[in-house]
């Protein structure tokens, strides 16, 4: 049987998969039952910031003495200290009850409010924390370099506050993209985690009104992941971890080979279970050791692109020899 165990952000984990922020990772109970099946570590669900906000403003417009800035201060500093005591409550269940690393999660489109946030989340014991930075660039009005600047505050500032490992969840709309990711990468944080996903968008034709699109990832959203990866591993100056359309353990391994450290799961767990996790393990293994392969750690990034000096060219040889062997 092959080893499994890998490094990431500094963490020797016993395998590749982590769970990855969601509703699946907001209790201990559904916690532990993940390191039962074979999670490797967990994300926890998403502090975010833009509804600690929305509290914070809907008690301000309930205040009855909403002339006095000091009352207002107050209820603004205690709707966010009650939101950030809940989220220390479960990092605190989560370290003891469980034996595997505990990566905070915020979710955030600013650096100011994260900075103590963040001391407060190590303090509890977090191992690592995730930013997941959720700024679609759909506003017409603002620059795609404000919306990178932004990128780049919030990972310098917060990197910089505390000492445990940093990681970027980032999405794909940037332009020059292989240059950005790269001067994230110089600012301190541990990894870039490819990609988090945004609200799809649908049509309720027969009301005539916006409806959500599916919540949970297909295996083709992956493409993309696998794409970046390729480009991505061996040039930028952190790890990688890939997330979004990995439902099986042949993707698992694809991801690996193209340069990820680690691949996390949402989808795939809401959809068949936490057992998934288990299942994906053994055919990881039956597929290295069928391959003579006796470390995990050994193909990761063995497919990558940064032997090609010229990247364009190498997307391109793929695209013609595709396209030469249709028929």
């Amino acid at each position: 049987m092959a080893n499994l165990s890998t490094n990431y952000m500094g963490f020797d984990l016993k395998n590749p998969i982590i769970a990855s922020s969601s509703g699946l990772t907001d209790s201990v109970e559904k916690i532990v039952d993940l390191e039962k099946h074979g999670a490797a570590a967990i994300v926890l669900k998403s502090l975010f910031e833009e509804q600690i906000l929305m509290d914070v403003d809907a008690q301000r417009m309930n205040n009855i003495f909403d002339s006095y800035t000091e009352a207002e201060g107050y209820i603004a500093f205690y709707t966010r200290r009650n939101a950030l005591n809940s989220y220390i409550e479960l990092i605190d269940n989560a370290k003891q009850n469980t034996n595997i690393p505990i990566v905070a999660s915020v979710n955030c489109s600013s650096s100011e409010q994260w900075i103590d946030f963040a001391g407060d989340i190590q303090a509890a014991g977090a191992d690592a924390l995730e930013l997941n930075v959720f700024i679609l660039p759909s506003d017409p009005t603002v620059s795609g370099s404000s919306i990178e600047q932004t990128y780049l505050d919030i990972a310098t500032r917060v990197s910089s506050a505390v000492s445990i490992p940093v990681a970027l969840k980032v999405h794909h709309y940037f332009s020059g993209m292989a240059n950005f990711l790269t001067e994230l990468s110089n600012t301190g944080i541990k990894s870039l985690v490819l990609f988090n996903r945004f609200h799809q968008v649908d049509v309720d034709l027969e009301n005539m009104k916006l409806s959500s699109g599916n919540i949970y990832s297909s295996p083709a959203s992956n493409a993309v992941v696998k794409r970046w990866l390729s480009i991505l591993s061996g040039r930028v100056n952190c790890h990688l971890a890939a997330s979004t359309g990995i439902h099986d353990a042949e993707t698992a391994l694809k991801n690996l080979l193209l340069g990820a450290n680690a691949v996390q799961l949402a989808s795939v767990i809401y959809q068949k279970g936490p057992s998934v996790i288990t299942g994906m393990l053994d055919e990881m293994n039956r597929w290295l050791d069928a391959k003579g392969i006796e470390n995990v750690q050994d193909i990761i990034g063995k497919l990558r692109q940064a032997d090609s000096i010229r990247p364009m060219a190498y997307e391109r040889a793929q695209f013609m020899k595709y396209f030469s062997d249709v028929r």
